[in-house]
């Protein structure tokens, strides 16, 4: 056990899973890196195989065409908690794949049944090869991605506060338009065939409306040293 890292910490595979604006990716960046685990942006995946199509002319409102071409990309996913990479054919499109364009694609690509079997054998591939373990951040990993995971949290908040909290993100963004696209997401990640947006069974939620960051981290590394110690 080199890297000072403490003999005693078992490997712990820690699923977050939740709607937008919940505090996901600020939240599990934080902790992994509190806690020393490597770090996986599932939604970053999806974006990427997303901005690609939309890139190459793929009709993302055709699932036949989208399925022809779910293997063609290669998505490389850095998971330094630090700085979490991602690119694309060795392109980096960390920037490119939080534009409008692709947010408004990408619940219709991640839909397609061959675009998440794709997409979740990269992210079981990863997870396993995590050395001291792994957050990993999305909308059906509790449930379909690491069902065997430590440890599972779902994140949830009001929609108002989701909508505020994403505003204040996409700067100028009017808060009720972001409410109304939330919600619509939601919607479709939630009834989609192929892995919804869904709580697990064992996962353990926390309404994060009227926390703050600092305090949704604190909860969630008690949560996850309280597992590393029974393990």
């Amino acid at each position: 056990m080199e890297n000072g890292a403490a003999p005693t910490a078992p490997a712990v595979i820690v699923a977050i899973d939740g709607p937008s604006g919940t505090g996901k990716s600020s939240t599990s960046k934080a902790v992994a890196a509190q806690l020393g685990l490597s770090y996986l942006d599932t939604g970053a995946q999806y974006r990427a195989i997303t901005w690609w199509m939309v890139s190459n002319g793929i009709d993302t409102d055709d699932p036949h065409a989208v399925a022809a071409a779910a293997g063609k990309p290669e998505i490389v996913s850095g998971t330094d908690p630090a700085g979490p990479t991602i690119t694309v054919d060795g392109v980096d499109v960390a920037g490119p794949i939080r534009t409008q364009e692709v947010t408004s694609k990408v619940s219709a690509v991640s839909a397609v049944p061959e675009i998440r079997t794709r997409i979740t054998e990269l992210q079981r591939t990863i997870a396993a090869a995590a050395p001291l373990g792994i957050v990993v951040e999305g909308r059906d990993i509790g449930t379909t991605v690491l069902p065997d995971a430590d440890l599972k949290i779902f994140l949830t908040a009001s929609a108002e506060a989701r909508a505020a909290r994403r505003s204040g993100e996409l700067k100028g963004a009017d808060v009720h338009a972001t409410r109304e696209a939330l919600i619509k997401r939601d919607a479709a990640d939630s009834s989609r065939k192929t892995s919804p947006l869904a709580k697990a069974g064992d996962a353990v939620e926390v309404d994060t409306t009227a926390l703050t960051l600092a305090q949704v981290i604190e909860c969630v590394v008690t949560l996850v040293e309280e597992k590393r110690a029974g393990k």
